[in-house]
């Protein structure tokens, strides 16, 4: 009852802003002998039509150019001043093996989804597409849809009188899309006539108005939703009943009044939309009705609109032509583009290019953190960082692979080896291929398989070896290895991160040394056996004094300046913190040769598989940390229980300096060790002496083993030591903290 009210009340405020109105709308003039004209039909895209069709011609068609069969969708008008268009969506291609005869049944009941058979036929060149025979195309629309209305079987499936075609070409290379719509439409010569057409709550009476729209709102609920053509009877008492096309015999049996209706999309109140033209033909032809009465149905707010809908009235004849059943009636039908007739072009470049849309999918999940968890994560900074990763085997793979899922995407490897036939089970980025022919280059082989896991990595390969103290050169390649240790100076100094995960202790001095010279972050990630450290390096000794922080000229005042300033701040940071120190301020010995007269399980990282994941996602998660840290490198070190007394509500949650973990005890320890005065790469004497002589310093660490000792205190350190009388073999604890130190 209430509904019933709620439908009288709309259709009386209908009857009631028509009628007052002063100025008429045009079809409410005298119309007689005006010729019925038709709103063309107007065509949507989706986005996910055009990714469909690409993913097709790249896996399925390929060259081949054969009709598609695909399905379009509209509805009524739904708005005073907005007409419906016909979409094609992603779901507009059939799936395999379904009929085209299915295609009512895939949207059976979708009120918003009145389903429309089409044919695309998509070229392989931009040639192709212009050279098509478009009238030859129209006419062979035109004709399955004239062969469905002698048939019959446009009256038990009425959205085939309404088929249309698309021709398209796909340019994937430029992401540009080149397409044509046609709605074909029989013509009718001569012309139908329209007798009246006005709004359909002055043609009815009030109750007649509830009953249709009432009738029309069931219709529209269920399994009928999608059905675009239907019949309209109105019984004496008023009452109107809406029936499929099939039971035309049936409503002129029972002499009842007959409207035939149609889903219009148009809008205009003084033109019925395009999907009438085949109707009137359907209608004369079949039915031979030469005074036809038509209902534009449209709605507002998805209920039966009697103000916005129309009703007419039309004389039509049929052609003479007609009654052979060999003829095919002229079609028209093809789309203006701005009042042309021509075609449309698209340009997707910005969102279907595969690589755009890999950043746009690889970075969803990130964008889904900043929803509600981290609505502080900063994904440009991610996404600018430059890191640069030394060593490229089971720490560096794993390493990169952790930063791409990050949203890092510039990043650099270096390594001098290649892919040994072992590596493929353990080192994440390399497969069996890269092992033939004695090995790619590790540094190659890595990014090119970073590249086809994400095409918009920013990804680079070097292959060089790193200068390392033990490792004397000959003079013959000295001058070699000086431009290697340039060439790793300038990277560190391009790069804003430098993880170190090579193999050896030796390998790891030279870049922790050139880090704190530049105060650049570095990250350092070692494995055991069962055993990890990863941890962050802490600020150069001179990292508070800009002014002092690049290379000094060499005259006397401006070495002792910048002496006096290391002194002071070797192991302070900028607020008077304790400087964190790096992986080699716990030492007593300077790094020597680790790889020779070693047997092969000593020559090689033999550690438990499941070290390397988690040393190289916890290297990851503290560089996250430290970018998103209010202090970035100068970041105290955190521990779980706060004794550290520095701001642990961090978005990330803490900043550790060092984390030691054991797979066997499955457990994982967090500690903060502070730089040291007797550091061999990172005290205040290594790096003002590395300034004053560069490049001869290193050479001279490389050749002699016990130069750095005697540089930084640890040779009169050890000398002291020696003169205490202790029996080492029986300080157990002492030697476990020792192996655990030099992880």
């Amino acid at each position: 009852m209430a509904e019933s009210a709620e439908i009288s009340q709309e259709v009386e405020r209908s009857r009631t802003s028509r009628t007052s109105s002063s100025s008429p709308l045009p079809s409410e003039t005298s119309s007689s002998g005006r010729v019925l004209q038709f709103a063309p039909f107007q065509s949507a895209v989706d986005e996910g039509f055009w990714r469909r069709l690409s993913s097709l011609k790249l896996d399925k068609l390929r060259l081949d150019e054969s009709p598609i069969n695909i399905t379009g969708f509209y509805a009524p008008c739904s708005h005073a001043q907005v007409s419906n268009h016909l979409q094609l969506l992603a779901e507009s291609f059939l799936p395999d093996a379904v009929e085209q005869s299915s295609t009512q049944e895939m949207s059976r009941g979708n009120r918003n989804r009145c389903p429309v058979p089409g044919t695309l036929y998509n070229t392989n060149t931009l040639e192709s597409f212009h050279a098509l025979d478009k009238q030859s195309l129209l006419k062979m629309e035109a004709k399955k849809i004239w062969e469905d209305i002698c048939s019959g079987k446009a009256e038990e499936e009425s959205a085939v009188i309404s088929r249309f075609l698309l021709i398209s070409f796909a340019d994937l290379k430029r992401w540009r899309f080149h397409y044509w719509f046609a709605f074909p439409a029989l013509v009718i010569d001569p012309p139908a006539t329209l007798i009246n057409l006005q709004p359909a709550s002055q043609y009815f009476t009030l109750e007649e108005g509830i009953s249709l729209a009432a009738a029309c709102n069931e219709w529209r609920t269920g399994s009928t939703a999608d059905v675009p053509f239907f019949l309209v009877t109105l019984a004496l008492n008023s009452q109107a009943t809406l029936r499929p096309l099939r039971d035309w015999e049936v409503c002129q049996a029972n002499g009842q009044k007959v409207l035939f209706g149609f889903y219009d999309p148009c809008h205009l109140p003084s033109n019925p939309g395009w999907p009438l033209r085949n109707f009137l033909a359907l209608i004369c032809l079949r039915w031979k009705i030469d005074k036809v009465r038509f209902l534009c149905y449209r709605e507002k707010h998805g209920l039966a609109d009697m103000g916005l809908s129309l009703v007419g009235e039309a004389l039509v004849s049929i052609p003479e032509a007609w009654k052979d059943p060999q003829y095919t009636p002229k079609a028209v039908g093809w789309e203006l583009n701005r009042g042309k007739l021509a075609s449309r072009c698209i340009s997707l470049a910005e969102s279907m290019d595969p690589t755009r849309l890999a950043i746009s999918a690889a970075d969803l999940n990130l964008k889904l953190m900043r929803w509600r968890t981290l609505p502080s994560l900063n994904l440009c900074v991610l996404s600018s960082v430059k890191c640069l990763l030394l060593g490229a085997g089971t720490l560096g793979c794993q390493v990169a692979r952790m930063l791409m899922a990050w949203g890092v995407r510039k990043i650099t490897l270096l390594d001098s080896g290649r892919v040994a036939m072992s590596n493929p089970l353990r080192q994440s980025l390399y497969a069996f291929d890269d092992c033939l022919n004695g090995g790619d280059l590790k540094s190659v082989a890595a990014v090119r398989s970073l590249k086809r896991i994400f095409p918009a990595v920013e990804a680079e390969g070097i292959a060089m070896a790193i200068p390392m103290p033990g490792h004397p050169v000959p003079s013959q390649e000295e001058a070699s290895v000086l431009d290697d240790c340039t060439r790793l100076q300038n990277l560190i100094l391009s790069h804003d991160v430098t993880f170190l995960l090579t193999d050896t202790r030796e390998s790891r001095w030279l870049p922790s040394l050139l880090c704190a010279n530049a105060n650049k972050i570095a990250i350092t990630a070692a494995l055991g056996f069962d055993s990890y450290l990863v941890m962050r390096h802490g600020a150069g000794p001179i990292s508070s004094s800009p002014s002092v922080s690049g290379r000094v000229s060499a005259n006397d005042e401006a070495e002792d300046t910048l002496v006096a300033k290391m002194d002071n701040l070797s192991t302070e940071d900028v607020d008077g913190r304790p400087r964190l120190g790096c992986y080699f301020c716990n030492d007593v010995v300077a790094p020597i040769d680790s790889t020779s007269n070693r047997t092969l399980d000593q020559q090689c990282t033999v550690t438990r598989p499941g070290l390397a994941p988690i040393a190289s996602a916890l290297a990851v998660e503290l560089l996250v940390g430290i970018l998103h840290h209010p202090d970035g490198l100068y970041a105290p070190g955190d521990i779980s229980d706060s004794s550290s007394g520095s701001n642990n509500e961090q978005p990330l949650g803490i900043l550790p300096h060092q984390i030691r973990g054991s797979l066997s005890q499955f457990s994982q320890l967090m500690l903060i060790g502070h730089s040291s005065n007797s550091c061999t790469a990172c005290s205040n004497t290594v790096v003002s002496d590395y300034r004053r002589k560069g490049m001869e310093f290193v050479v001279r660490a490389i050749n002699q083993p016990s130069y750095l000792e005697d540089l930084t205190g640890l040779t009169e350190l050890m000398k002291s030591a020696s003169s205490f009388d202790l029996d080492w073999d029986n300080d157990t604890d002492n030697d476990a903290e020792s192996e655990a130190l030099l992880i």
